[in-house]
């Protein structure tokens, strides 16, 4: 149906380096769904790129190679040419839409198309219906949850009824359970209607149960192709049940809790005289709010929140989309304005503070990273954070190695993936080490190693006397690195305490380790300790 043959291509227009895909073969059959993974910055947006017609057009880069439909080239057709055959959904969908309300947006790519009005007006009530928007067809897209807003991407595309959806991380910002509607849908899409989907996703215990087939990038421009259970045997990027299941030594590796469920009847009976261990915080607060309360116009976004952040603690901030997590962190940094309430950082209010003393007291790692770089190159933004937070040089660097390994210091951000975008803006806040540390959704685009390189990061910090709140959907990534955890629910704080008690009690938050083998385990580190597999 689709065929990529012979795919070369480099960002390179010069052809010194590299190829980000190197003689690259893959064939999409009609209704299924094909997740692609790899280490961040291997190239699986390129990869999507080229599938629909984005790459080379809008980013450069020399291409060779062929693109088939139905055994014709469409190698050369732009991607508006290629748009009723390959549906196209980026990372952030709020920034992609052109109209104002539901109803409009689904039906503003049939009017570029030039459909009759018949015709659309009866595509747009079936995808309403399909996708379950019938409710909120007149409603502001800006005034819908996450996942409503990724339902809205996805039917604006459908409606102009392609054969295959592309998505780049369709989860990556979305709660579990709107995440888990999101995959549903993509999962009806397929088997209803026999689209195939194609999508890119780091967050791999979310959509690999869904998953017919598996592309891994491996790093060297080549791609591993095969059923899940097959890929995931090798794979460097694996779910936590997959790194359970290895450690377990389980055959076939499990790709549901369902399935792990069944293999770990013994595993449990091993761990039944065994605790995992928890250090003790006991720092003093390093930030103390009271009452902070967000207004947005008549929308009430954070309602008369109380929190501590302790020295030497790491709390995860974790709600439903829209619960009012961004504004709160906004807020305690000092650049939000609060309509009421007090922030305390040292003795000192950071919205009374001037810019370079507010960052040095309270460093704030927003959810879209990259509006903090400015500069021309990888090197540039490194060398300023350096020399602005009065650090020795190459320390921005090192950070960002240790992160993710190989940026071009030439490069510019622009040119970067969206993980490596946040790597390095992470990168730069890390350099000026904070009293007080705040991250917005800190994991989107980072692969898991990453992930595990950023906790240690924030853990060390901590152990330093440094307080840190992230603010998260990844549960996997709040098991591993946080202490406590505060959910938060229309803008209040409806649960707080232990990381192990708030998460493992809450059907949503729960990590895939604590849904295999229950309560108290989180982790799979935990569990190898807890069977003397690792030393320490």
């Amino acid at each position: 149906m689709i065929e990529l043959r012979d795919i070369v291509f480099s960002y390179d227009a010069d052809g010194t380096s590299p190829p980000v895909l190197d003689h690259v073969d893959l064939t999409l059959e009609a209704a299924e769904l094909v997740v692609v993974s790899g280490r961040t910055g291997v190239g699986k947006s390129t990869l999507l790129g080229v599938l629909t017609g984005l790459v080379p057009r809008f980013s450069g880069g020399r291409l060779s190679g062929d693109v088939l439909l139905d055994g014709h080239s469409v190698l050369h057709q732009p991607p508006r040419e290629r748009a009723h055959v390959i549906g196209f959904v980026g990372q952030d969908p709020l920034a992609g839409f052109v109209t104002d309300t539901v109803e409009e947006e689904l039906a503003y790519g049939m009017e570029q198309l030039g459909l009759p009005g018949d015709t659309m007006r009866r595509r747009v009530e079936e995808t309403l219906d399909l996708l379950g928007l019938a409710d909120v067809r007149e409603r502001d897209l800006r005034s819908l949850s996450g996942g409503q807003q990724q339902r809205v991407a996805i039917g604006a595309v459908l409606t102009t009824h392609p054969r295959v959806l592309v998505l780049d991380e369709p989860t990556s910002a979305l709660d579990p359970t709107a995440a888990e509607e999101v995959l549903a849908t993509l999962t009806r899409l397929v088997h209803d209607l026999g689209l195939t989907v194609l999508l890119a996703e780091h967050r791999l215990e979310r959509v690999v149960p869904f998953a017919d087939r598996m592309v891994l990038l491996t790093g060297d421009g080549r791609l591993h192709v095969d059923e899940p259970a097959r890929v995931l045997v090798s794979s460097p990027v694996v779910p936590p049940i997959v790194e359970l299941g290895r450690l377990a030594r389980w055959d076939p590796l499990p790709l549901s809790v369902r399935d792990a469920r069944r293999h770990a009847t013994t595993l449990t009976t091993r761990l039944a005289a065994a605790t995992p261990y928890d250090a003790e915080v006991r720092g003093d607060a390093l930030l103390t709010a009271r009452g902070v309360a967000v207004t947005h116009g008549r929308t009430r976004a954070v309602v008369s929140v109380d929190l501590d952040l302790d020295a030497g603690g790491v709390t995860a901030l974790m709600g439903r989309n829209g619960a009012g997590k961004s504004s709160l962190l906004w807020a305690l940094q000092g650049s939000g304005r609060r309509s009421a309430g007090s922030v305390d950082v040292s003795g000192h209010d950071p919205a009374r503070l001037d810019a370079a003393a507010r960052r040095a007291a309270v460093g704030l790692v927003p959810q879209t990273a990259a509006d903090l770089l400015y500069l021309e190159s990888v090197r540039e933004e490194c060398q300023a954070a350096d020399a602005g937070a009065d650090a020795e040089p190459g320390t921005c660097g090192d950070l960002l190695d240790r992160l993710v390994p190989g940026i071009d210091r030439g490069a510019h951000p622009r040119d970067l993936s969206e993980g490596q975008r946040l790597a390095l803006v992470l990168a730069i806040v890390l350099t000026a080490r904070p009293r007080v540390l705040l991250l917005d959704e800190p994991t989107r685009g980072l692969d898991y190693p990453a992930k595990e390189t950023l906790a240690r990061i924030l853990r060390d910090l901590a152990d330093a006397a440094h307080a840190v709140l992230v603010s998260t959907h990844d549960v996997e990534f709040a098991a591993r690195v946080a202490d406590r955890v505060v959910v938060m629910a229309s803008g209040e704080v409806v649960s707080a305490g232990a990381a192990r008690t708030v998460l493992a009690q809450s059907p949503a938050f729960a990590p895939q380790v604590t849904k295999i083998l229950g309560a108290p385990w989180l982790r799979v580190d935990e569990v190898a300790h807890a069977l003397g597999l690792v030393d320490g």
